[in-house]
Formats: structure tokens, sequence, C-alpha cells
């Protein structure tokens, strides 16, 4: 059992830190935990600042992991708008915004990620948007409702699950939307261009204009106000908003500032920990999309910016810290809601992994499952309003799974009866 006097600090208030505090007093940890938030909301979940709040479908209030008054009723310090600045790892203290520090003998780091930003002129324009906290989701919900009350035009950057999710929603409040994405689909980067060739019929479909294999080169407007966005290819695209969906950078400064050992760029980034989500500091952990852990499914090192993987990495970091024999193998999962299409995603097959897709199922119709394989492998599996699969998907993919592959693609066959082949 862990001593009662040990304090135990976590640095980052979204899910994967509000799930390890809770984790912290569910084991039985009697001493003190401390939770530094940047922001001044209490801890949240994400998935329904794209999804359902910004769609006007879910309050304020749902948002949130706890309620507020819980942070008190278990013992929990929690520290507002008070960013961590700095980690004296030799007298093991954290140094926070007003000037103070705080002693801690396990430290976690679910510092989370942070958008990138558009290299371009014209992004101090005030109708250009991010999407990552609440504020920003309260702000381009009534960006959204006034575009679609006045007919107006919305650009994208971006065609990954943001930029669909918004758009899907923006679409929703009757405004004009066009995606520029460089690549020749949407999501190619991550299920290939088999499957992002579906999202963008579903969208066009919906009437969302793409402009595929351009990037943004300037945003233009006048007294502060956008205009139109420019591409590299000479295009104009009328717009009175823009939104930049060009993916996350996980926030890392501070334990780049404190010597830890980090991933490179190139292959993720993120703060490199071992299977228990132990950094190179053995008093230190990391958890959520700030982590990179080395994967033994799929031999790689996996930085994931999922809502699941903050659910389930930040409970695990928080029995590590306790001293629990913790190996963080989750198969990675997401989901999303475009429209009338809900999915669910399972596992890691970025394009140049796999060498086959198997589509079981009306892909027309949009009820179907999609298995990327390698090597007649299942990496992955992606059910597309089909419900309550993921378990015998994940399973597949936990076991290595090799299955005929016409009895994958044929609907009939249980897919519980394919993981013995």
């Amino acid at each position: 059992m862990v001593d009662a006097d040990q304090t135990f600090v976590i640095v980052g208030g979204g899910l994967a830190g509000a799930k390890a505090a809770e984790t912290l007093r569910a084991e039985g940890f009697t001493g003190r935990v401390i939770l530094i938030c940047d922001e001044r909301d209490h801890p949240y979940e994400r998935p329904p600042l794209s999804k359902g709040y910004l769609l006007g479908k879910e309050e304020r209030d749902s948002v949130f992991v706890h309620e507020p008054a819980w942070y008190a009723q278990h013992d929990i310090e929690l520290h507002l708008g008070l960013p961590a600045v700095a980690i004296d790892r030799d007298n093991k203290a954290v140094g926070l915004g007003d000037g103070t520090h705080v002693r801690y003998d396990k430290l976690l780091l679910a510092t989370g990620a942070e958008p990138r930003r558009l290299d371009i002129p014209g992004t101090d324009l005030a109708g250009v948007h991010h999407l990552r906290r609440i504020a920003h989701a309260e702000r381009l919900k009534g960006v959204l409702a006034a575009l679609g009350r006045d007919n107006g035009h919305l650009v994208i950057a971006g065609a990954g699950w943001i930029g669909l999710e918004v758009a899907a929603a923006a679409r929703s409040y009757g405004a004009e939307v066009t995606i520029v994405e460089p690549e020749p689909t949407p999501l190619h980067a991550v299920l290939g261009p088999e499957i992002g060739r579906l999202f963008a019929d579903l969208h066009q479909e919906h009437g969302v204009r793409f402009h595929f294999g351009a990037g943004l080169t300037e945003i233009t407007g006048q007294d502060g106000m956008v205009l139109a966005a420019h591409t590299d290819d000479g295009e104009e695209h009328p717009a009175h908003d823009v939104l930049a969906a060009i993916g996350a950078a996980p926030r890392t400064a501070l334990a780049e500032a404190a010597g830890l050992a980090l991933v490179p760029r190139g292959d993720g980034g993120g703060i490199a920990v071992d299977p228990s989500l132990r950094t190179s500091d053995p008093d230190i952990f990391a958890a959520g999309d700030a982590a990179a852990a080395h994967h033994p499914l799929f031999g790689s090192r996996l930085r994931v910016e999922h809502w699941a993987n903050a659910l389930n990495s930040g409970p695990a970091a928080a029995r590590a810290m306790l001293g629990q024999d913790v190996t963080y193998d989750r198969v990675p999962y997401f989901f999303s809601d475009q429209y009338d299409v809900g999915l669910e995603f399972s596992g890691w097959a970025p394009p140049g992994t796999y060498d086959q897709v198997v589509i079981r199922g009306d892909a027309g119709k949009r009820e179907f499952i999609a298995f990327w394989l390698s090597e007649g492998r299942v990496l992955a599996g992606m059910n597309v309003n089909v419900w309550d699969v993921t378990g015998p998907i994940q399973a597949m993919i936990k076991a290595g799974a090799r299955p005929d592959l016409e009895r994958l693609a044929d609907p009939s066959v249980p897919l519980d009866s394919l993981l013995d082949t």
C-alpha cells in the first residue's frame, strides 16, 4: 500500500487526467491527489464538442467528466485556470503559473494535444477558428447558426475526423461548406483511399463541396472579417468563416524542458513511455494524447488521439503509479457520427501497413464492416451502421486472426466463428 503521506500530481484537466484521479481513489490511495488544469472549466470530454454539443443536441453540463462537487467529495485538490510551467525533477516539484510549486512523489503528465495552426497570411482574422476546447465549440456553434441563417460559407481546411464532423454540423444548420484537402480523399491517412471515397460521397450527397489536391495559401478579408480563402492551385473560395482542422500536436513542451525522452515528430511525436506508461523518469508517467507507447500487437510506437485512449490510459497510468503491474495494450478505438452514419473503428492500419481491404455488407447503403488486412491478418475493422460487433472485431485483431476471406466478407457468417481460422 502506498503511504498516505505521499502526493500524486496530475498535470492536465482532460478525460485522461480526471479518470486517473478517479482511479487513484477507487484503488484506495489515501495520499494527496492534486489535479492541475490550465482551463477554468472542470475536466470535460471532447467528442461532444464536434458532435452532440456542437449540433445543439446536448447541454453544456453533459460534457463534464464529473459533477463539480465530486472533486471535493473525493478529496482531490483541483487547480483550475492555473497552468504547469516547469518540472524540477531534482527536487520533484511542479512549478505553476502563479509562481508557486507543488511537490510530488509521482507525477502524471496528461497534457493532451493542441490544434495545429495554419501558417499562412490571414489567420489573425476574426473568422478563423479552431476546435479543441469547450470555448472553441461554444463560439463555433454560434458561428454555424449564423451562417445557416444568412446562407453563409464555411471553408474547412482538412478532411479528417474533426473537419468532416464539423462539416456535417454546419450543413445541419444550413451553412454552405467547402472542404480543402491536399490528399485525394477524406481521411486518406487514416482509412486509405478505398474507404475515404465513401465519405466523400456521403458528404457530397449532403451538399458539401470538396477541393482535393490543394492546400490553403491565404485567407483574405476586410475590416477584420473573412471574405475568401485561396488555394495553392490558384482557386478562390468565398468564405465568411474558416476552420483549421489540420490535425493536433501533442503538448510536450513541459516534458521536453524537463529532459524527458520524446518521440520525433516524424514518428508521430509525443512523450515516450514504456508499456506501463512510465516515462524516462521512473517517477513520471504520461497518458492520453501526449503519450506514445510501443504497442505489442502492431510492433510500433503509437500515439492515439481519441476518447477511448484517454478513458483507458489515464486509469492504467494511475495503477502503474500505485506500483501495480500494468501493460497498456488496448486496441485503439474511436467512433464518429456524421449525418445518419455512425461508425466505430478498432485497430491501426494507416496506408502502407495493409495490402487488402475486405467489405462485409452493403457499402452502398452504408451498412457494412470494412476490414484492413496484411498478408491475411486482420489489422483493423470499422463497422458502419452495424452495431454490437466491436467485441469480436477487437478479438480478431488481438488474436492476429487470418480468416478465410470469403467467410470474412459474408454477413451470414458469425464474426465469432472467424476467430478460429
